[in-house]
């Protein structure tokens, strides 16, 4: 199955948007051996890498949903904008924002994968009074 916009709304979607664990089996084919991911807090290079930081992510949350907004593609290249809810075992759900940048070979794998979101603003939010504070502090440092 070849990435475009139609497979990878499907696909992403299908992953997440069951109760419980994610399951992520589906999508490893379509990454490349030496893909290079990275976020907010980490980055790993290479298929066997990149598995086990989805598994880990899987371990720590008790439920975990993805709502896809959008999704584009220009060349090689595939956003996904979505709504990412995580349950964790002791604390309340969390939603984050963002967007992922896929790049894809010349095969059609992903070789890249660039997460970016905010993950401590949109946790704090959550958090009854905190999440309003850390809000006024951002906007007093950095405008």
């Amino acid at each position: 199955m070849k990435l475009n916009p139609d497979t990878v709304r499907e696909l992403w979607s299908r992953t997440y948007n069951t109760h419980g664990k994610p399951d992520w089996s589906h999508l490893f084919p379509h990454y490349h051996d030496d893909i290079v991911f990275q976020d907010a807090i980490q980055r790993v290079e290479g298929r066997p890498a990149f598995e086990a930081l989805c598994n880990r992510l899987a371990e720590r949350c008790r439920e975990l949903r993805m709502d896809i907004v959008e999704v584009s593609q220009t060349d090689g290249v595939i956003f996904l904008e979505w709504e990412m809810t995580l349950m964790f075992k002791r604390y309340p759900s969390s939603t984050i924002f963002g967007c992922t940048k896929l790049t894809l070979d010349d095969d059609g794998l992903i070789v890249r994968q660039r997460d970016y979101y905010d993950l401590w603003g949109d946790i704090f939010d959550n958090i009854p009074r905190f999440g309003r504070a850390y809000r006024r502090f951002m906007h007093r440092k950095f405008g």
